[in-house]
């Protein structure tokens, strides 16, 4: 095989828990997200927004639930959708999300390269809003995990 200078392609990937940023450059990151068991439903506990900038989610393998929520300081109303295979999913600036993944799942993220927890609040979940993201992961799972 060619050997290739990392000055002409660099090659990344990440097969560990949780989230990692894999490319920074100039004002956009790209980052893996694999499950983690934070990322079960029965632990999801509040809802995050970035206030610079959208984010976008590709599924590439396993099963992803994206919860996006309505309401300005507080989560009002909330919404899932389980995302397709190879499917862009762009959550909007400023819109509360979270998700849930399966243990095989695997998420590619795109979103600016300053996102920072400085510019991105969390809000508290009530027990009726986890309780509802749960039956939302039960019904488009059908039971599944």
């Amino acid at each position: 095989m060619d050997t290739i200078s990392e000055q002409l392609l660099e090659v990344r990937d990440h097969a560990g828990a949780g989230y990692q940023p894999l490319v920074d450059f100039a004002a956009w990151r790209v980052a893996v997200l694999n499950f983690a068991d934070e990322l079960r439903v029965e632990n999801l506990t509040r809802m995050q927004r970035h206030l610079e900038t959208d984010e976008v989610f590709v599924l590439l393998k396993g099963r992803c639930v994206l919860f996006v929520g309505e309401g300005e300081e507080t989560v009002t109303a909330i919404h899932a959708r389980d995302l397709e295979p190879h499917r862009l999913y762009n959550v909007k600036r400023a819109v509360w999300h979270h998700h849930t993944l399966s243990e095989d799942a695997m998420v590619l993220v795109v979103e600016n390269r300053d996102t920072t927890y400085d510019n991105s609040p969390f809000c508290a979940l009530t027990g009726p809003q986890q309780e509802k993201i749960r039956g939302l992961t039960r019904q488009l799972w059908r039971g599944q995990p």
